[in-house]
This record gives C-alpha cells, sequence and structure tokens, in this order.
C-alpha cells in the first residue's frame, strides 16, 4: 500500500517540477514585438517609411526575435537575457519612432 502512495506523489512531484524551473515565458516582450511589428505595418501603409526603412526596422526586429529565441533555447530565460531584450526593444522602439516621424515627404 505505501508504494502506491508513494508512486503517485513522485509522479506529481516530477510533473509539476519542470513547469517550476523552466520559465521561459515572455508575455511582455511577446506584446511588444507584436506591437512594433503593427506599427511598421501601419507606417508602410501610411507612407511614413520608406521601403528601406521598413527593411531595416523589420531586420532589427528579426535580430530581436532570433535573441529571444536563444534565450529560450536553454529553458530559462534568465534576467539578464530579459533587461537585453527589452534594451533591443526599446533602442527598436525608439529606431521606429524616429523612421516615422523624420519628415520624409513621398509626394
Amino acid at each position: 500500500m505505501k508504494k502506491l502512495i508513494l508512486i503517485p506523489s513522485l509522479m506529481i512531484a516530477f510533473i509539476s517540477a519542470p513547469a517550476v524551473m523552466a520559465d521561459v515565458n515572455t508575455p511582455r516582450i511577446d506584446q511588444r514585438e507584436d506591437k512594433q511589428q503593427d506599427r511598421i505595418q501601419q507606417g508602410i501603409r501610411s507612407g511614413e517609411l520608406t521601403p528601406q526603412e521598413a527593411h531595416r526596422l523589420g531586420a532589427q526586429q528579426y535580430h530581436i526575435n532570433r535573441l529571444e529565441q536563444a534565450a529560450k533555447a536553454d529553458g530559462v530565460v534568465t534576467p539578464g537575457e530579459r533587461r537585453r531584450l527589452m534594451h533591443q526593444q526599446n533602442m527598436a522602439n525608439r529606431n521606429i519612432s524616429r523612421a516615422k516621424n523624420n519628415r520624409y515627404d513621398m509626394h
């Protein structure tokens, strides 16, 4: 009878341990990434961004996404990795704002 009680408790501990140990969720980073992509697309539609600016900003977003995937690869996104990703997103945000408001008029 003792074995029946021991086995389920071990199974519960084993199943719940990876969820506690592996913190790879980055909802704030993902949300900002989506918002920045939307801003770039809106800039393309409105003509605020030239094709070259849009390409450069898209490449920057791709780079941030690759950094995020690398951070998640080991199963844990450390506080340092989160800071680096947030810093990269801050720089991308600034670049998007500058590109959209550089008073370039296509007409």
